[in-house]
């Protein structure tokens, strides 16, 4: 299997945004940093998890460093590294104590996404984790500051997550291959 374009990466990723993640409403807060163009997408070249970690600490601090009117938050898109799920969810440590040894705890945190994404205690093919699953193996960092505006302007945001199910039950897997997004496994 070929390695996609940076092109290709970034029009999935763009594309997996619009139609799951802000068309379903899977994230509240999306579409309004989508719409102001705060979001920087960063598509990685890595292809060793160290690698992927050095770009992690780079970007963590220029997210850090930028005016949040102009970044608010970074997609960092790692189509060659951390393709394996459970590779990927054992990174998730490594990213947390990286956010914790720049001290930027409390500041920015890292959400993940992933194309074999899987909750804990569901079947590989449960259509509850594709509110988790995106185009390839991407790594979320936010501003704390902006989570708290969120919870703030919506104070149920615990009821999210089964909102994601509901709206995905309802979808369903045909649903989510008609709004041409991918399905794994």
């Amino acid at each position: 299997m070929s390695t996609p374009t940076q092109d290709t990466v970034l029009q999935d990723t763009q594309h997996w945004l619009v139609q799951a993640v802000i068309g379903l409403n899977l994230c509240p807060f999306a579409k309004a940093v989508h719409v102001k163009n705060g979001i920087r997408y960063v598509v990685s070249e890595a292809t060793e998890p160290e690698a992927l970690l050095k770009e992690l600490a780079h970007e963590l601090l220029l997210l850090q460093r930028s005016d949040p009117d102009e970044v608010e938050t970074t997609l960092l898109i790692h189509p060659q590294v951390l393709t394996d799920f459970l590779d990927f969810n054992d990174f998730l440590a490594a990213a947390d104590g990286l956010v914790d040894e720049l001290e930027l705890d409390g500041e920015l945190q890292v959400a993940s996404f992933h194309p074999d994404y899987q909750f804990d205690g569901t079947e590989p093919g449960d259509i509850s984790n594709f509110s988790n699953r995106s185009p390839y193996p991407t790594l979320h960092l936010l501003r704390e500051s902006s989570i708290e505006r969120a919870v703030e302007a919506m104070p149920d945001t615990d009821r999210i997550f089964e909102t994601n199910i509901e709206t995905l039950e309802k979808l369903g897997l045909a649903g989510w291959l008609a709004l041409g997004l991918k399905a794994t496994p």
